[in-house]
């Protein structure tokens, strides 16, 4: 089945960010996304891509239309068995946006190679989790190809999730920490196990920035129906949080049309910040020392006005 990018942008040109969910089998990943999905204020939609049942938290869902669950905050639920193109299509149809989009993959698939869905129309790549758990990670009996295939798996995390750790020794979980550490140097990790982690960790699940930036700021490249303008706007720091909203309240008369995404790192008297905008949603938020690096322009990309 060939997919076509649809004609027209959905949403007023407006884009939705899109969170990857991998890991191999029985690593904890809709276990994980039903968490994220209880602390979330704002809808999400999840897509499945799986063929089966969609296993999401019977707390959650306010009705069951085949493969579709409506979510009690009014998001959406389906198993993708079409493919991608068809799970997109059924949010795009949507009058109004979903603020997120998190896909779960399934056990044995490779979040490199689905990435590029992550710039369809009308949706951004936001970033890729993949949920590890402690006693895979540490299994040196692991068949080589499933070794390989779940290492290939870690090496495109832009966050790592590691769980299990609640019912494992310290001494094994300092051994999985390590070899995370080498096979993805400078990924931040969070610990996944139950009781073990801190209230909202997982909101980071919705916040990454752009897959594996090195440089926060990066930005995908337009899709073959975009008619987005990219702009740089110098910010001249350190700014506290009245100076950076002051900037972003000024940009849609700056850049003279709709700002579909901005993102910079600026310096403020407490620390270096990423400053994330998506459509009317702003987010500031601190960078890890991990994440630190040298301030950036304001990256811009806007819908030109046609009046």
């Amino acid at each position: 089945m060939t997919y076509q990018e649809p004609e027209f942008l959905p949403w007023d040109g407006r884009r939705v960010p899109i969170t990857f969910v991998g890991g191999y089998l029985g690593a904890g990943k809709t276990t994980a996304i039903n968490e994220v999905l209880a602390e979330a204020d704002r809808p999400i939609a999840v897509i499945v891509n799986d063929v089966g049942a969609i296993n999401i938290d019977a707390k959650l869902i306010k009705k069951r239309n085949g493969d579709t669950l409506e979510l009690t905050d009014g998001c959406v639920c389906c198993t993708s068995i079409d493919g991608f193109g068809a799970a997109f299509d059924q949010i795009r149809a949507r009058s109004e946006p979903p603020a997120h989009v998190i896909v779960e993959l399934s056990g044995v698939a490779e979040p490199a190679n689905i990435v590029p869905w992550g710039s369809s129309a009308g949706f951004l790549l936001d970033g890729v989790v993949v949920v590890a758990a402690v006693d895979q990670v540490v299994d040196d009996e692991m068949p080589e190809w499933i070794r390989a295939h779940l290492d290939r798996q870690l090496t495109a995390a832009d966050l790592i999730v590691l769980t299990k750790t609640d019912i494992s020794y310290p001494a094994v979980i300092e051994i999985a920490r390590n070899r995370l550490a080498s096979l993805a140097p400078g990924v931040p990790m969070i610990d996944g196990g139950f009781g073990q982690r801190e209230p909202g960790s997982l909101g980071r699940f919705l916040s990454l920035g752009g897959h594996q930036a090195g440089d926060a700021t990066r930005v995908p490249g337009p899709t073959l129906f975009d008619f987005h303008q990219t702009d740089t706007i110098p910010i001249d720091g350190p700014l506290d949080r009245a100076g950076i909203d002051a900037v972003l309240d000024a940009l849609p008369r700056h850049i003279g049309g709709h700002i579909a995404r901005a993102k910079g790192v600026v310096d403020t008297p407490d620390g270096q910040v990423l400053i994330q905008v998506v459509g009317q949603r702003r987010e500031i938020t601190s960078l890890l020392p991990s994440e630190l690096q040298e301030p950036t322009d304001l990256v811009v990309i806007s819908i030109p006005s046609t009046g």
